[in-house]
């Protein structure tokens, strides 16, 4: 792992923004992303930029079950919100959360997955060390599936909604098998209650019980992160 530490999130943007412009310049297809309060720093970066994403496929990592894309709280609509609609890519692809059979949809998204390998991959993490929804105790060879949100997930979600009981307790997200499978990977995170989290990801035992920690089996992953979440480490 290369740990890239900076003073704060826009510091962050930039690192990741020239990792992404390396990407670009070296012929990259398919981005793999994320949503989330941590890469809004990042999608302001590459939209204020003159990267041309047109023949660039990309990959969400997740999306809430029960949720369609005009929905302010789907992942799709933070995507076009974000990104999409000021970067247009050649293709865009999100979970389906509103699928009336959730094997069907999963299994499809693993086609879309094998048939567009992800080039760079970019993650946040949980306070519980998640990475996409893949809570605790998710297989590492898991591939798309739908996931029970854990109380400590909802809770950190809650701040995006005017009632927490309109949070959703499920969503569809790409397996871990399927992020580990991507080319290379970037991982952002900040403040100072995800010390913990980073902690165990890079020095902690391999383990289902911190899904983030996988990623010490990569061959080529990037985290950057401000001083304040590296105080653990």
């Amino acid at each position: 792992m290369k740990i890239i530490k900076v003073k704060n999130p826009t510091e962050g943007a930039r690192k990741a923004f020239d990792i992404y412009q390396a990407a670009l310049s070296s012929g990259v297809k398919v981005l793999g992303l994320a949503t989330g309060s941590t890469p809004i720093a990042l999608y302001k970066e590459l939209t204020n930029s003159d990267l041309n994403f047109s023949n660039i496929t990309s990959i969400n990592l997740d999306e809430y079950l029960g949720l369609d894309g005009d929905n302010e709280q789907s992942y799709r609509y933070f995507m076009n919100q974000h990104l999409f609609n000021k970067k247009p890519f050649k293709k865009s692809y999100v979970p389906d959360g509103i699928s009336e059979d959730h094997k069907a949809a999963a299994e499809q998204y693993d086609k879309i997955i094998s048939e567009h390998p992800i080039d760079l991959q970019l993650l946040g993490i949980g306070l519980n060390g998640h990475i996409g929804f893949n809570e605790p105790r998710t297989a590492f060879d898991s591939t798309t599936h739908i996931v029970d949100l854990t109380q400590s997930t909802i809770d950190a979600n809650a701040r995006f909604f005017d009632n927490s009981t309109d949070v959703p307790t499920q969503a569809i997200s790409m397996g871990i098998a399927s992020v580990m499978s991507a080319k290379e990977i970037l991982l952002m995170a900040y403040g100072a209650d995800k010390a913990d989290a980073i902690a165990a990801m890079v020095n902690g035992p391999v383990t289902e019980k911190v899904p983030a920690s996988i990623l010490q089996n990569h061959k080529n992953v990037t985290i950057i992160i401000d001083e304040a979440a590296a105080t653990k480490l």
